[in-house]
């Protein structure tokens, strides 16, 4: 009998970027090298587990944006591109090393590597990541939930529910539509809770969310088991806690795995090493330097003299790491069930980008360790959260008359607690999203939701060009609500980019809702339009109503 369970989550999501209007442009390749580095790479994991007959558990979350990236037949053709580019790039550096003792190897594996992923893509998956997702998510052994439609930062639309409800209640059906089924869970964006947004969840269906671990602890009343077993909120949706150890182990380049002397260096990359005119054919038309993938030093140590990269050392160290990994496990779960007598569930979430991006190692780590844990430990076991909630079957735990002091555990064995506001970013609440820096888009951003809320109710049966012109309109409003734009004009990466961005969609929904208002809307404008931002083809304008929460139950 297992001690404890292990809740691994991987969170999936780039902002929705797709512009048909250029034959290149830049930030398009955040997809592209997500897809080459992490996606793929996840994927190809899980089949070899699978084949292996290995017994795993994973859960993961993919935002309906990037589903939407990866059903768009404009992005597959681009990706098969991109990917050729680098195929093309190899067999030059394949070339150029011959010879090197160091690099020949890595110039090689690269090369092999490229071609395998150009394989499973256009072979393999027929350039259908989200079918490839949907068959891993059949075998039971991994789970696939959702988040917010256009990934918006939930506690800063909080003043408007329809707003929130939109968010939810479009990333349900784009689900249902991808995958076959409601999600049974949701991923809040950055982790960002506040009160009484669970409400919100219930009405959709939703079964539970992960939070930081703050937002238990600080709930009320205190959680008895910590974030070491899940809590029911008011509205009966259950709460995962993020466990601060696990996260420290994975996720800090400073204390965690990744910042190991022999991985991979991220920053040492081939289109910034290698003389402009040798790498110019494979970066952007412009001769902007730009990331490859190639990369040929381990990070070393603090020092610009970094040492050639080492596969076979990189790969002893992750299976060390592994090793690591589910030792601490078992020492947490074992001391949990000895000194308190439940069996905890210790629950772990990373952004998917982490494993194979910006940690190249990411998914061999991943692959020992659930690998490791199958076979070598009889401590804990993987699972997911709907098979944790089945096995325990907790009832719809609720508050009881009382209100606050009191909880009710009968028969579910999980308390109930109102949790707390929280996320997961810099200090753990709201001033990633909302400070000095883009706090100026938050007042466009609450009138248009207004607005869209008026049309959707003075137009509660529209067809024809007018639904495709509100239609249009509750997307333009979803696109400026992505939680990406005000985290990239924070940290001053492609700030430009991401205020134009949020900008535009603004202005988008604004002439739309003047021509909807005036009863003269242009076809071939919004026909434009349609084509530029032409993501959740089932969207319904009427959930920003005052029937959306019906239409959410629905």
């Amino acid at each position: 009998m297992h001690k404890g369970y292990l809740i691994l989550v991987l969170h999936a999501h780039l902002p929705y970027i797709r512009h048909p209007e250029h034959g290149y442009f830049l930030e398009e390749n955040w997809l592209y090298e997500a897809i080459t580095e992490s996606y793929i790479p996840l994927i190809d994991v899980f089949d070899r587990l699978l084949n292996d007959n290995i017994d795993f558990r994973i859960t993961l979350s993919l935002s309906p944006a990037l589903v939407e990236m990866f059903n768009d037949s404009l992005l597959r053709e681009r990706y098969l591109k991109y990917i050729n580019n680098l195929i093309e790039l190899s067999e030059k550096e394949l070339l150029r090393n011959r010879g090197d003792i160091s690099f020949e190897p890595l110039a090689r594996m690269y090369n092999e590597r490229f071609k395998r992923i150009r394989f499973l893509y256009e072979e393999s998956f027929k350039k259908d990541l989200t079918a490839a997702f949907r068959r891993l998510a059949e075998t039971g052994k991994v789970e696939i939930i959702t988040t917010a439609a256009t990934h918006s930062y939930l506690p800063v639309l909080s003043i408007y529910p329809q707003a929130v409800r939109a968010q939810i209640r479009t990333a349900k059906e784009n689900h249902i539509k991808n995958f076959g089924k409601a999600p049974a869970g949701i991923w809040l964006p950055e982790c960002g809770y506040y009160n009484n947004a669970d409400s919100l969840l219930a009405e959709a269906g939703i079964k539970f969310f992960f939070m930081d671990t703050h937002g238990i602890l600080n709930g009320r009343p205190t959680p008895r088991y910590g974030v070491y077993k899940p809590v029911s909120c008011p509205s009966g949706v259950i709460a995962f806690g993020r466990d601060i150890e696990s996260s420290k182990q994975v996720w800090s380049s400073i204390e965690g795995y990744p910042g190991d002397f022999a991985y991979r260096d991220f920053y040492r990359d081939a289109g910034f090493d290698l003389p402009i005119d040798y790498v110019k054919p494979h970066i952007h038309p412009d001769g902007i330097r730009t990331y490859t993938g190639i990369k040929y030093y381990c990070i070393t140590g603090k020092t610009e003299d970094k040492m050639p990269y080492v596969r076979e050392q990189a790969l002893a160290k992750a299976e060390e790491h592994a090793e690591d990994f589910m030792s601490s496990k078992k020492c947490q779960i074992e001391f949990l069930y000895d000194t308190s007598g439940f069996r905890p569930a210790i629950t772990a979430p990373y952004d998917t980008e982490l494993f194979g991006h910006w940690w190249f190692e990411g998914p061999d780590w991943l692959n020992f360790l659930l690998r490791k844990i199958s076979g070598d430990q009889k401590v804990f076991r993987t699972i997911t959260p709907s098979e944790y909630l089945n096995e325990n079957n907790p009832p719809s735990p609720a508050f009881n008359k009382g209100g606050m002091g009191e909880f009710s555990e009968q028969n579910s064995g999980l308390q109930c607690v109102n949790p707390s506001l929280s996320s997961w970013g810099y200090k753990g609440y709201n001033e990633v999203w909302l400070n000095s820096s883009n706090s100026w888009i938050y007042r466009h951003m609450h009138r248009a939701v207004e607005k869209m809320t008026e049309l959707a109710n003075i137009f509660p049966r529209a067809d024809g060009l007018l639904k495709r012109a509100l239609n249009q309109a509750a997307r333009e409003v979803l696109l400026s609500q992505h939680s990406d734009w005000a985290f990239i004009i924070k940290t001053g990466a492609a700030a430009e980019y991401a205020s134009k961005r949020f900008s535009d969609h603004i202005d988008r929904f604004n002439g739309l809702y003047a021509a909807i208002r005036k009863g003269d809307i242009n076809e071939a404008w919004l026909l434009e339009l349609e084509n530029k931002d032409k993501l959740f083809p089932e969207i319904d304008y009427r959930v920003y109503s005052d029937t959306g929460r019906r239409l959410s139950k629905g």
